[in-house]
């Protein structure tokens, strides 16, 4: 349960410095998902989940 809340907290410090040190790249990087066919969106979601798997997997395996 420790190894998740790290997870969070570190997903959490990772996106919070993205938008304290870039928030108008954040905001043109939103409008143009909007503008992604939801198919698109669902594969690099998918890709991204296989990329967070293979990592906990290597680290912790």
């Amino acid at each position: 349960m420790s190894d998740l809340l790290v997870a969070i907290g570190l997903v959490l410090a990772i996106e919070g410095t993205l938008y304290a040190l870039a928030p108008q790249s954040l905001k043109a990087m939103m409008r143009a998902v909007l503008d992604l066919p939801d198919a698109q969106l669902r594969v690099a979601g998918m890709g991204a989940l296989a990329v967070g798997v293979l990592v906990v997997w290597f680290v912790r395996g």
